[in-house]
């Protein structure tokens, strides 16, 4: 999709992993990623007055059904460190954008 006019293409971020970080995925970060998920879907970063509380449950609502698959899953794998997922994540935008791509 081109740019402007409310396309999903301007407002989305990644949403990232949440699961077996090391420190665990804190409330803000879980409601980011409902926010950012519900703005996908819904194809609308800001919803309309009449839209607005339907809106705002659906995040309440899948930030609560993430905490709780978060605190379900299970693994034997260790848990991965924020700071060196960060930097490798930086290395790998370098690569693809370029050593003076903003980080």
């Amino acid at each position: 999709m081109g740019r402007g006019g409310g396309r999903l293409d301007n407002m989305c971020r990644n949403i990232r992993t949440l699961y077996n970080y090391s420190p665990q995925a804190t409330p803000a970060e879980v409601h980011a990623a409902a926010l950012q998920y519900v703005r996908k879907v819904s194809g609308t970063t800001k919803p309309s007055v009449a839209n607005q509380a339907a809106f705002d449950e659906a995040v309440a609502e899948v930030a609560h059904v993430t905490r709780h698959l978060l605190e379900a899953l299970v693994t034997n794998a260790p848990p991965k460190d924020r700071g060196i997922e960060a930097a490798k994540a930086r290395s790998r935008n370098a690569i693809r954008y370029g050593a003076g791509a903003p980080v």
